[in-house]
């Protein structure tokens, strides 16, 4: 049943507009603000010429599985906002996005999926977009930035939320604004790809706790068969619970359900009191 209640959560998810980010839909969505006007130029950028405009994060945007980048701004006599909207793939290769580059700088806000910004940023994500706007304007003008964001929130995603796999980890422990995405090479293994994490904290020990989709229970098969000849445990994969002895990442206590493979990661390798627990109650959610 509650596998049942997953899909349908699935299902349901806001889809309206996910695929529509045109360049001219993202400029004609801008609003109008106050002291300032919408340029004429409009550039886009897609997988072959992005390093032309971000050069050494353009990989990392790749990996996220990028597909064009749209961007726009706002004038002021000399000074600018910028508004760089990239879209991907899916919404969860932009949530991945987003969350490979939250900074510990930047305030948290309630715009999309999530939000961080200050007096001259604002970075979120909402649909399958992750957008990025700033300012070079000494004042502050978060208040304009802001009111950008949640225009373009409200077209492109007003529903916009964490993936779906995201609002199923337990809260007990769990640390705010550490959810993240992981698109491939999570903890150093190219078959670990599709990976949603969660930092938690629980009796003075740190972890993070993951989930990887498979797709299919072939394709957790598959990804469990490949760690276990690297780590040279001589067993033939089967669902539910086991014990990963990873000589590089410490043992990580793991369960196989269907499609999924959960696991915790202690990045000292410390065993992590009640993981057992831990495990069996987000299986139960999936």
């Amino acid at each position: 049943m509650k596998s049942i209640s997953y899909l349908l959560l699935l299902f349901f998810l806001p889809v309206c507009n996910l695929m529509a980010q045109t360049p001219g839909e993202l400029k004609s969505w801008l609003p109008a603000v106050d002291g300032w006007t919408v340029s004429d130029e409009v550039e886009v950028f897609d997988p072959d010429n992005l390093f032309d405009r971000i050069n050494g994060a353009a990989p990392l945007f790749l990996e996220n599985n990028f597909r064009e980048m749209t961007s726009l701004e706002y004038k002021r006599g000399a000074d600018y906002i910028t508004i760089q909207a990239y879209r991907h793939a899916t919404p969860e290769d932009a949530f991945g996005m987003y969350s490979s580059e939250r900074s510990s700088d930047l305030a948290f806000l309630p715009i999309g999926g999530e939000a961080q910004g200050d007096q001259s940023y604002l970075y979120f994500f909402a649909g399958n977009m992750y957008l990025k706007i700033w300012s070079n304007a000494s004042d502050d003008v978060s208040g304009e930035l802001q009111s950008i964001g949640k225009a373009l929130v409200g077209k492109i995603d007003a529903g916009a939320a964490y993936p779906a796999l995201v609002r199923l980890f337990p809260e007990e422990g769990k640390v705010p604004y550490s959810a993240a995405y992981i698109t491939s090479n999570f903890i150093g293994h190219e078959f670990l790809h599709s990976v949603y994490t969660m930092k938690y904290e629980r009796g003075g020990q740190s972890f993070l706790l993951f989930v990887v989709d498979g797709d299919t229970p072939e394709g957790i098969k598959d990804v469990l068969t490949h760690y276990l000849t690297f780590t040279k445990q001589p067993q033939e994969p089967k669902e539910g619970e086991l014990l990963i002895k990873d000589r590089y990442n410490g043992d990580i206590p793991s369960l196989w359900k269907g499609r999924y493979l959960i696991g915790i990661y202690n990045e000292n390798g410390d065993t992590i009191a009640g993981s057992d627990g831990l495990l069996r109650e987000l299986a139960g959610k999936l």
